[in-house]
């Protein structure tokens, strides 16, 4: 009968490493071996959040603050769509008419019975005119109410 310290140490080593169901060193040198009980206890440290480094006992649970976003999903702005008031949204609206002068564009050139090279890179020059100048007349995206504070659009 073994005595009390083979019995704890048959008990660590039952519970810690490789079961010995799928033990192939047959208790021999597991150098390169992967240790089934790291793997659990990192599994359970990352789910838990804990840091992954040694484990030391804690007893002081701390706690992340939750970050709430303060965006309201009923948000209505009453002042969204007023009358342009500066030269730079004066262009943002010429670039939109041009792009929606575009896309009438390439729908009647579709129905014609013959396309003229000339007219279809009009059209198609329009339009690229219209989307570049996007680029140009956009403002700063502080300065959007459709964006949260993360800059996703509300």
């Amino acid at each position: 009968m073994p005595n009390r310290a083979e019995r704890r140490a048959q008990a660590k080593a039952n519970r810690r490493g490789v079961p010995s169901q799928y033990d192939s060193t047959r208790g021999r040198g597991r150098g390169g071996m992967i240790d089934e009980y790291q793997l659990q206890e990192r599994s359970r440290r990352l789910q838990d959040g804990e840091s992954l480094g040694p484990w030391k006992p804690s007893a002081i649970v701390e706690s992340e603050p939750e970050t709430v976003l303060n965006t309201n999903p009923d948000y209505t702005n009453p002042k969204m769509f007023k009358a342009p008031h500066s030269v730079r949204q004066w262009f943002r609206v010429g670039s939109w008419t041009l792009i929606s002068l575009a896309i009438i564009a390439f729908f009647v050139v579709m129905w014609l019975p013959s396309h003229p090279m000339w007219l279809i890179a009009t059209v198609s020059g329009v339009f690229i005119v219209g989307v570049v100048s996007l680029f140009f007349t956009a403002g700063d995206s502080k300065h959007n109410p459709n964006l949260d504070q993360n800059g996703t659009a509300v």
